[in-house]
């Protein structure tokens, strides 16, 4: 049985800022009450004693002296494979990926040294840009969920209106012929492709217009039909920056707005908050894509702000922070796995990644984002 929603009601009895001994008094039935599973009698010693080693090791994580703490959530008794169905992205989006709207950076985006760049940006601050934070469900499109989130800021920055768009639509319309970060949809793929298809379409519809069915981690199909349906958004292209680039990215999350990147969120699952550095940094296996929405300081130590796919209950509000350091460009490791699970196809060399969680290996945005005009009455 794959982990239920969590309810609001639930995240708020047991969620941010539990106590060592809160945890330590936390029973099995405790959390099947607070996150309303139901086990069939087969099931129930099974997922309790998954619950029981998960809930030991996030007391031991927190006894000791980590910069993030970690807490008992709705998939705490979910199997490594289980909870890894919430990731959906794999590597070499380059080398299998043909784009056709793929553009370089505009001529006036200057590479200002990391130095001269405000010290803090947070593109949620500014109204209207950042979309509430949504549930990716069971199924494998965290990169249709990333991709429509940087589309939401990025035509809102350049409209003044923020949209609630169809994940739906991209995940399960983008064609995915060389099998890019998996094959398409609930089985995974990247970014780009989403971004390559918005720009060959009329257009992205909202949310309503197309919602998301997918939760469940079944496909289905396309839905869009560009007869009868009204787009609300259009951009004409992409970027994707310079890979491991550190100076890069900076500049980019500072001046032209949200980012879609891609990391190993392998050991993500259990974040409750704080600034999190608990990844393979020797072998990270980037895995899962996300929205940069800025980055920042903490008594002296620097994080990047990162919006998840994975509901509002999840860490803070729906977002992690991890750790940052102007040296990223030399903290790598070497995915040796790059056909792990949904690999692009054919793809088998080690790719060197760079940064906490492999954050500075892969990132993109897009580029014309405007309002379609068919749908301005």
């Amino acid at each position: 049985m794959l982990f239920r929603s969590l309810t609001l009601l639930a995240a708020a009895g047991f969620a941010q800022g539990n106590t060592l001994k809160d945890l330590e008094s936390y029973s099995f039935d405790q959390f099947v009450s607070d996150f309303h599973h139901k086990f069939s009698a087969d099931e129930h010693n099974t997922r309790k004693e998954i619950f029981n080693q998960e809930l030991a090791r996030v007391i031991k994580h927190n006894q000791g002296k980590a910069g993030w703490t970690e807490s008992i959530n709705a998939n705490s008794h979910l199997t490594t494979k289980e909870k890894n169905v919430r990731l959906g992205r794999s590597k070499a989006v380059h080398q299998a990926h043909n784009p056709k709207h793929l553009k370089q950076l505009p001529a006036d985006f200057k590479l200002d040294e990391v130095s001269s760049l405000p010290k803090d940006v947070d593109w949620r601050n500014m109204p209207n840009v950042v979309s509430a934070v949504k549930d990716q469900g069971h199924c494998g499109s965290c990169w249709a969920f990333a991709a429509s989130a940087v589309l939401e800021s990025h035509v809102a920055l350049k409209t003044g209106l923020l949209y609630n768009l169809s994940p739906q639509q991209i995940a399960m319309c983008s064609p995915n012929p060389n099998s890019c970060g998996g094959t398409g949809g609930c089985n995974g793929a990247t970014s780009e492709i989403a971004f390559d298809y918005v720009a060959g379409m009329s257009g992205i519809l909202e949310e309503y217009q197309l919602g998301y069915s997918a939760y469940s981690g079944s496909n289905s199909a396309c839905g869009f039909d560009a007869a009868d349906a009204t787009p609300v958004a259009t951009i004409d292209g992409y970027v994707k920056l310079a890979e491991n680039n550190y100076t890069a990215l900076m500049n980019a999350i500072a001046k032209v707005g949200p980012i879609a990147v891609s990391v190993d969120a392998s050991n993500w699952h259990a974040y409750e908050g704080g600034i999190f550095n608990g990844c393979n940094q020797e072998q990270p296996d980037i895995n899962h894509a996300v929205t940069l929405v800025g980055y920042g300081e903490d008594n002296g130590q620097k994080y990047w702000t990162v919006r998840n796919s994975w509901s509002p209950s999840y860490g803070e509000l729906g977002y992690i922070r991890v750790l940052r350091d102007d040296a990223d460009e030399t903290n790598c490791g070497t995915d040796i796995t790059p056909q792990d699970g949904s690999a692009c196809e054919g793809e088998t060399d080690p790719v060197k990644v760079c940064g906490t969680c492999g954050i500075l290996y892969d990132s993109s945005f897009p580029t014309g984002a405007a309002r379609d005009r068919k749908s301005v009455v």
